[in-house]
């Protein structure tokens, strides 16, 4: 890696699957002088592949991208590879479960769409130096569950609850998460009693609302 501290550009791969959205942050990542936006991906597969080759600084990658691997996935696979880029998540999701998954799979920095181009700017040249640069609004999110560490969700009971919120039965999170029913089980167990709830459809309820889980 070489990024901007000895002269040169700071190269960034786009990773999105909508076109739209990496033209337009093409556009305004252009006119920053010490950027050069080496490539474009449609998929997080792509991206994985394409930060493979080298000659990459700064990955900006969405989180959901349809079908196939997610971002975090992506992330995770980019991050663990020897002197690969650095990843900036920029995505429309804040919860606790998406922002978790992203810090633990390696990201460098974690940032919303709706952020003016300054601070999109600021954040990429923080995680070329490989840096934390996170939105203030998922520094706030994070820095609450250290507050409160009894009261947070556990990365797993995040994803347990995920997977509730989208209609699965204990059976097909086991399957899902390749745990067993008696330990999905003990997590929504785990899950009411810090959410203060009694059912499953209160639990969805109340994470979605305290923007826990992504509906």
């Amino acid at each position: 890696m070489t990024g901007s501290a000895g002269g040169d550009p700071i190269r960034l791969l786009l990773a999105d699957d909508h076109p739209v959205v990496r033209a337009g942050l093409r556009a305004v990542l252009d006119t920053e002088p010490d950027f050069r936006v080496a490539g474009e991906a449609a998929t997080a597969e792509e991206a994985v592949a394409l930060a493979a080759k080298g000659g990459l600084d700064v990955v900006l990658m969405d989180l959901q991208f349809g079908a196939g691997m997610h971002g975090a996935e992506a992330t995770a696979t980019i991050t663990a590879a020897p002197d690969g880029p650095r990843v900036l998540i920029l995505t429309t999701y804040d919860s606790d479960a998406d922002i978790l998954a992203a810090v633990e799979a390696g990201a460098s920095g974690y940032l919303l769409k709706d952020a003016p181009p300054q601070e999109l700017a600021a954040a990429v040249r923080t995680a070329a130096t490989g840096r934390s640069a996170l939105a203030p609004s998922v520094a706030h999110r994070l820095m609450d569950r250290m507050r409160t560490p009894a009261e947070a969700l556990t990365r797993r009971e995040l994803e347990v609850l995920q997977l509730v919120g989208e209609g699965l039965s204990n059976l097909r999170i086991s399957k899902r998460l390749f745990l067993s029913q008696a330990t999905v089980k003990s997590h929504l167990v785990h899950i009411y009693a810090k959410l203060g709830v009694d059912s499953r459809t209160s639990a969805v309820a109340a994470a979605t609302a305290r923007r826990l889980i992504r509906r």
